[in-house]
């Protein structure tokens, strides 16, 4: 049975695996990877101060740099099996309202096609209420099908489909 769960320095060994089945350079939405830029996360001081700051960026009371914005993030796992991972932006900054949405999620190729994102998303819509939001917007790309039908699943009205800084997007509005 699935959850989400706080990311934890426990799960090293799994996240790695997870990683490895990555192509290289490939972007791995929601999980704040974009924290550890060109930091070697096998070594387990750089991974946990990593998961350290994933952990410390949804703590409200914190000022945070330029651009960035508070930020929860959880890890999809099965027991001690790191499964993919999803994050919640508490608010939008120019970025994200243009191409980045409140919330990001990816599964390991290994554990795709079963359901997870859906799942992860429609659960994390809940603690979007939570924080006061009345929608989320959630984008993906234009050509990630798989993804435009998870959050079409989870409620998505498209809004646009546009050119972003971080390619072509399609914007979709859920209802909270």
């Amino acid at each position: 049975m699935p959850q989400l769960i706080t990311p934890t320095t426990r799960l090293h060994v799994s996240w790695l695996a997870a990683r490895a089945e990555w192509n290289a350079g490939d972007h791995q939405a929601g999980g704040g990877v974009w924290l550890a830029a060109e930091q070697e996360l096998a070594d387990p001081d750089v991974f946990a101060a990593w998961v350290g700051r994933l952990c410390a960026m949804s703590d409200r009371s914190r000022t945070l740099p330029a651009g960035q914005v508070h930020d929860t993030h959880w890890w999809i796992v099965e027991g001690d099996t790191y499964l993919g991972a999803i994050d919640l932006r508490h608010e939008l900054n120019d970025l994200l309202l243009h191409a980045g949405g409140h919330i990001g999620y990816s599964v390991r190729p290994s554990a795709r096609r079963r359901g997870l994102a859906t799942w992860a998303l429609g659960a994390v819509l809940a603690e979007a209420r939570s924080l006061g939001l009345d929608r989320a917007l959630l984008t993906c790309d234009d050509t990630n099908t798989a993804s435009a039908r998870t959050i079409e699943r989870n409620g998505g009205v498209l809004e646009d489909v546009r050119e972003t800084e971080l390619g072509r997007k399609r914007r979709y509005w859920i209802e909270l």
